[in-house]
């Protein structure tokens, strides 16, 4: 089945060249100009990923994020005509996995598309089946990451991660105690050589995880900071 993409882009020249690419590669594309017809398809269709620029005329492309995210967890890439870091940032923190900088090369964007759809392919995979029944869990003071089901736990409460957040933590259960770098965890978990703003994007990502776990940066009991060298999972 081919993947269903929502791209949302009030300024129809961008969001009519960006359906043309990403049908031109064979995916199935529903075009809205404004958030209120995004969130409406968002609740009746099954998306696979979904391109959200942050300036539409009704309601803006990060509400239209936080509200997509309450109840999905499949890949949003964030468009943004706006060179200031604080909008990025704001969109990562509300749950977006990327974004991109207007102007930008549809080839550039296709092959985001791209990367975000296999993370995400790769995080729902049906289960492991290794002929023992069972399931790989990883488990540390209460906090568990079933790497079959791909869902988290902590102290038995569900918690919903995205396939970034969810690579996130796994990277980190791995190795309880370890202090993994900034940009190894983007390089591993991205699967994509580490830019200039590689520290900001996996630095959000982090607070968002730590508000999930309901974790702190002044008294981590799973995260912690270690300034100047990177985040290590509390054994």
């Amino acid at each position: 089945m081919n993947e269903t993409i929502m791209v949302v882009d009030d300024e129809r020249e961008i969001a009519d060249l960006v359906e043309f690419y990403l049908t031109n590669e064979g995916y199935l594309v529903h075009k809205f100009y404004n958030g209120n017809d995004a969130l409406a398809c968002a609740e009746r269709c099954r998306l696979d990923l979904a391109i959200l620029d942050v300036m539409l005329p009704d309601v803006d492309g990060c509400e239209v994020c936080r509200r997509v995210r309450e109840r999905h967890t499949y890949p949003i890439l964030m468009l943004t005509a706006k060179a200031e870091e604080i909008d990025k940032i704001t969109g990562l923190a509300l749950g977006a996995d990327d974004y991109i900088t207007k102007p930008f090369r549809p080839l550039e964007l296709v092959a985001r598309v791209k990367a975000q759809l296999r993370r995400y392919t790769r995080y729902n995979e049906p289960p492991d089946t290794r002929g023992d029944g069972r399931e790989r869990v990883l488990s540390v003071r209460g906090l568990t990451l079933n790497l079959d089901s791909h869902e988290c736990a902590l102290d038995e409460r569900p918690v919903q991660l995205t396939p970034i957040e969810f690579g996130i933590l796994r990277l980190l259960c791995d190795t309880p105690g370890k202090v993994i770098p900034a940009e190894e965890i983007f390089e591993r978990v991205w699967g994509e050589k580490a830019l200039n703003n590689a520290n900001n994007t996996v630095m959000v990502h982090i607070r968002h995880l730590r508000g999930k776990l309901r974790d702190s940066t002044e008294r981590p009991k799973y995260i912690r900071t270690v300034w100047g060298v990177g985040y290590k999972l509390e054994k």
